[in-house]
């Protein structure tokens, strides 16, 4: 017999082969049904492994344990919205429900809501932003989620330069490096880039990641060929706006983003600049509606809903080894990309 001590309520699941949520609607409630058969299975498991359940944990796993939140940037923006079906698909298999927050890139705001979804003693919680350059808000965090986790709680993590949790770690550097290679392989020379707020971890990186595949081939931003916007397709108009208004405008527009893609493209129709004629323009996500845009948008392909899905079973898992599930993104070129004339 396991020692009673170290026997977790996902001992028993895993011995009953069964999800953590059914064994414990199974141990918990007397009244849920469920297959023939399944309830004996589960509670002998408790019975052979010797479980008994933590009063606090209990209380923890009871209260909230058909909860998830989900804490995003902006449910407009697709790339959350597709990545949000993801982790939906995955919980709805464990009758879980998904609570979605929006931070709107605001730190307070992102530590406020980790907070108040600690306090309903949700089962997990799932950050699916960027983090940000912010030691004192970091601190604050790493705190809140270290204290929710310890209660019982899971935490997975959508991006790097967090320490408490799971990690859904994306290559957002090595993507953009790609990406790059394959605009040299155009014929590109001249480029200018829009980026997002530079507080943003994921903005960083990836702009690190067109640093380096620009350097790759002898190449170097200047100063001005860089912007800064907000990561909405209304920032992508004004950073499309500052750049080709230039005397010397940019062959090939990178975005950080593809919503910041689609308000470039946007712009520029406005404008009578052809793409690809004109000018290039390549995004970073790949959001299904990049293959309906006018032209069809040449992207970073980082299978959103799959993202999704893999934060969700980390969700699953207990805190304890952490796990760390990489993910690489694949250029995929459209009708937004061609050599320059």
């Amino acid at each position: 017999m396991v020692e009673q001590s170290l026997v977790r309520l996902q001992d028993v699941a895993d011995h009953a082969g069964v999800s953590l949520a059914t064994a414990s609607r199974m141990l918990s409630d007397p009244n849920y049904g469920g297959r023939a058969g399944l309830r004996e299975r589960v509670m002998a498991s408790a019975t052979e492994l010797g479980y008994r359940p933590n009063p606090y944990a209990r209380a923890l796993a009871t209260a909230t344990s058909m909860n998830v939140g989900l804490v995003i940037h902006d449910v407009r923006d697709a790339y959350f919205a597709t990545l949000s079906g993801g982790v939906i698909s995955v919980a709805e298999h464990d009758d879980l429900l998904v609570s979605i927050v929006c931070t709107y890139r605001n730190p307070g705001r992102e530590l406020e809501y980790v907070r108040r979804l600690a306090s309903q003693r949700v089962r997990a919680i799932i950050l699916a932003g960027s983090s940000v350059r912010d030691g004192a808000h970091n601190a604050a965090m790493d705190a809140e989620l270290g204290s929710y986790q310890r209660s019982g709680g899971s935490v997975v993590s959508v991006t790097r330069g967090r320490t408490v949790g799971h990690v859904v770690d994306i290559d957002n550097a090595g993507g953009m490096r790609k990406l790059v290679h394959s605009m040299v392989e155009l014929g590109h020379t001249s480029f200018g880039v829009v980026a997002g707020p530079q507080k943003l971890l994921a903005v960083r990186d990836r702009l690190q990641g067109i640093k380096q595949g620009l350097k790759d081939h002898g190449m170097a931003l200047g100063r001005d060929d860089v912007v800064h916007v907000d990561v909405s397709r209304e920032g992508g108009m004004a950073g499309a706006q500052s750049l080709m208004r230039r005397a010397d405008p940019p062959r090939c527009l990178l975005t950080v983003a593809d919503v910041v893609a689609f308000g470039a493209l946007s712009w520029l129709r406005e404008q009578d600049i052809a793409v690809p004629g004109d000018v290039s323009v390549a995004g970073f996500g790949g959001i299904p509606a990049g293959i309906d845009a006018v032209p069809p948008l040449t992207t970073v392909d980082l299978q959103l809903e799959r993202i999704g899905e893999s934060a969700m079973e980390l969700a699953l898992k207990p805190a304890s080894p952490r796990h760390v599930v990489e993910v690489e993104g694949s250029v995929v070129m459209r009708g937004s990309t061609a050599g320059p004339r």
